[in-house]
């Protein structure tokens, strides 16, 4: 079983995939590392012998800032938008969409489950 970066990657995927397990790689990246490597992308994670695996290990850690360095990073850029109160950090706050998407419809994801609110009651006709 290879283990990169903190992470155990599934055994029987192409190896272009596998290393998509990790944070802050993608199949771009993926594919990168793998070239630069000379790895085949067809070639499945546990078809890597050691020196592949080390040889992917060390391009990783030189090149690349991956998962707990990278997910403090991100949440330290969140924090500082919150702390100097700019509109994207507002919306950070409030919990709505940061990149200018519609909240009128839409935007579930941020907003969370709907709350139903009541609508007006219609006056009695006299």
């Amino acid at each position: 079983m290879a283990r990169i970066a903190g992470i155990d990657l599934p055994k029987n995927k192409r190896g272009e995939i596998g290393l998509t397990y990790i944070y802050g790689i993608g199949r771009s990246r993926a594919r990168q590392i793998l070239s630069d490597a000379s790895i085949s992308f067809d070639k499945k994670v546990n078809q890597w012998n050691d020196d592949e695996q080390t040889a992917i290990r060390n391009l990783i850690n030189a090149e690349f800032k991956v998962e707990g360095a990278l997910r403090s990073e991100t949440q330290m850029n969140i924090k500082r938008l919150l702390d100097i109160a700019c509109y994207r950090g507002l919306r950070h706050r409030k919990g709505l969409p940061v990149r200018g998407q519609r909240t009128k419809t839409n935007s579930r994801t941020r907003k969370g489950k709907r709350k139903t609110v009541a609508g007006k009651k219609k006056a009695a006709k006299k």
